[in-house]
């Protein structure tokens, strides 16, 4: 690995921070119109993208506040070319938001990035399918690293610094992804969720699913993380913590289909929230990344940083 920037926090003994809820955020708090959830429409107008840089500016403020540096994500979980017909897009359209959503991490980056406060910039890929249903997904490896090849491509030759893939649901797609990371020659972070019950939505274990994944691609991806499950979700007795280095948990602690079907953003209590992050990141052996997902906002990543970064 020559990229300094990840040299640095894959090095450092604190986590360094990320942001919360992107999608929810624009949503429910900016009541910015987000088709199939996908956050790079909030690019496309100048309201969207003030929003958009309004709601990174505090994070990355909260980042030099505690001294640590910053993962930047790309506004990319949507963008990939499986996505094109199911937003009325063209496969060129796609590349072009997504190469418009590394631009605008970039822009970021140069305005705000220090020698205390790093910041690297993640390239975003969501599963090809449903992010909670698994039998809505591909599940064959080949197919997957066949269809999430083009993002990949597009992310690694705009200039991410990695790619990191959020809410994949099982290890089939995880593997493809990984396969088409290496393919380009970038560098890939895993991110699988959990139901309630600590397991992947295909009933796997996490263990289970990190050790396969692994097992596949020879150990490529630089490490994983759970993201889109509250904490109390995550399983007692991991054997793979070594693996396991980022950690954006829901807000919610109710289950993916009742998210699925909620009218209402369910924020949580942000103080727990953080308080729930201490024991979890004490059992692993290095965390690198800390931040939130679906309903967490600045508050709840605050509160991370009260409780592990103080």
């Amino acid at each position: 690995m020559t990229n300094a920037r990840l040299e640095k926090l894959m090095a450092t003994s604190r986590p360094w921070i990320t942001d919360g809820g992107l999608e929810t955020a624009m949503v429910f708090q900016e009541g910015i119109d987000l088709p199939m959830f996908a956050s790079f429409h909030a690019l496309e107008s100048a309201r969207g993208r003030s929003a958009m840089t309004a709601y990174f500016d505090q994070y990355i403020a909260l980042a030099k506040e505690v001294g640590t540096g910053f993962v930047l994500d790309t506004a990319t979980w949507r963008s990939g070319a499986y996505w094109a017909p199911r937003v009325v897009r063209s496969e060129a359209e796609m590349e072009r938001v997504t190469r418009d959503a590394v631009d605008f991490a970039i822009a970021l980056r140069a305005q705000h990035e220090s020698e205390t406060t790093p910041v690297v910039i993640a390239g975003i890929v969501g599963p090809a399918g449903d992010g909670y249903d698994p039998n809505k997904q591909m599940w064959s490896a080949a197919d997957a690293e066949k269809e999430h090849m083009p993002q990949v491509r597009w992310l690694a030759e705009s200039g991410v610094d990695l790619i990191v893939t959020a809410t994949f649901t099982h290890t089939g797609e995880a593997i493809g992804l990984v396969n088409a990371a290496r393919a380009q020659h970038i560098p890939v972070v895993v991110g699988f969720t959990l139901e309630t019950d600590g397991r992947l939505p295909t009933g796997q274990a996490l263990d289970e699913a990190i050790a396969e994944t692994d097992s596949a691609t020879q150990s490529a991806p630089l490490y994983y993380m759970v993201n889109c499950a509250h904490p109390t979700h995550l399983p007692a007795g991991i054997t793979q913590v070594s693996r396991i280095g980022g950690l954006r948990a829901n807000a919610s602690c109710m289950s993916h289909a009742e998210l699925d079907s909620a009218e209402e953003l369910d924020q949580g209590d942000p103080e727990e929230f953080g308080a729930l992050y201490a024991p979890l990141v004490s059992n692993m052996a290095r965390v690198h990344v800390v931040g939130g997902c679906c309903g967490t906002d600045i508050r709840h990543i605050r509160s991370i940083a009260r409780h592990i970064l103080n």
